[in-house]
């Protein structure tokens, strides 16, 4: 989640125009569209992305699905099955975006989360931090939800919200919290032979390197915090990294250097994106 809290491009008058950027991102340059040579895996055996892998990141507008990008990020509710294995019949991999450290009243099992879960806003309409302090409670539910990005032919996750006890909850959450419930989210993923990205959460990237496959970050080339990824390219890790407010040429040639998958996109994470 970017620390700018922007609305949702959610609006009647924002579609045609996430449609149009969906219809219209410029053809990326970063390969020639062959299939990414993935080694091959064995039965049972989950997909690890490497440093320095493509990838794109999309969650609103119409699918673009011909970026030529050896990883796709999407959403977990709106993308279908269809959709999934057409990417994978593109030689492409897919990530699931899913929110698991906050409720969002406009997913369809929305109802299905207690109201004594429920905190603040975190800055996103229709948003409210949960209480990941009662496990019992949300691990079936998050459990479904990492049972629908499987049976989609997702290859990885993507949880959302996973520094709650860096912000204003409504809680008191403690960085122990945190821990046990991220490492929780990694487990219900890896359960289901998915591979799972930390996001954001910077503080935590020494304790949790090793529970995770990957790392997805917003925003560490403008608040100069990119170094603090660097054990997750050690461990042979991709770290997939956006900025919103810098132009790519101010920092590509760092992220080269570090070894991270650096994308410079917009906010509202339609089609268009400028790829290091």
């Amino acid at each position: 989640m970017s620390r700018f809290r922007l609305p949702r491009p959610r609006l009647l008058w924002l579609v045609p125009l996430l449609l149009l950027a969906a219809c219209t991102a410029p053809p990326d340059e970063e390969d020639d569209g062959a299939p990414y040579p993935w080694p091959d895996q064995a039965p049972g055996e989950r997909w690890q992305p490497p440093p320095g892998v493509g990838w794109q990141w999309q969650l609103t507008g119409r699918l673009d699905l011909s970026v030529n990008a050896p990883v796709y990020d999407v959403d977990g509710f709106t993308t279908t099955k269809e959709q999934v294995a057409a990417l994978a019949k593109a030689g492409r991999k897919t990530i699931c975006y899913l929110s698991t450290g906050a409720w969002e009243d406009f997913r369809p099992d929305a109802d299905a989360f207690p109201k004594a879960l429920l905190g603040r806003g975190n800055g996103w309409e229709g948003e409210r931090w949960l209480d990941i302090r009662r496990p019992a409670e949300l691990e079936p539910l998050i459990a479904a939800r990492f049972d629908m990005c499987r049976d989609k032919g997702f290859d990885a996750v993507e949880p959302d919200n996973m520094d709650g006890y860096r912000n204003a909850t409504g809680f008191p959450l403690t960085a122990a919290d945190q821990l046990a419930y991220n490492r929780l989210i990694a487990r219900l993923a890896h359960d289901r032979g998915l591979a799972v990205g930390l996001k954001n959460d910077l503080d935590q990237v020494p304790e949790l390197v090793g529970d995770f496959d990957f790392a997805v970050n917003e925003q560490c080339a403008q608040y100069r915090e990119c170094d603090r990824l660097t054990p997750f390219v050690a461990a042979g890790k991709a770290v997939f990294h956006v900025e919103y407010e810098l132009a790519a040429d101010r920092f590509c040639d760092r992220s080269r250097e570090l070894g991270l998958s650096s994308l410079e996109k917009r906010y509202g994470l339609g089609a268009w994106r400028k790829a290091c």
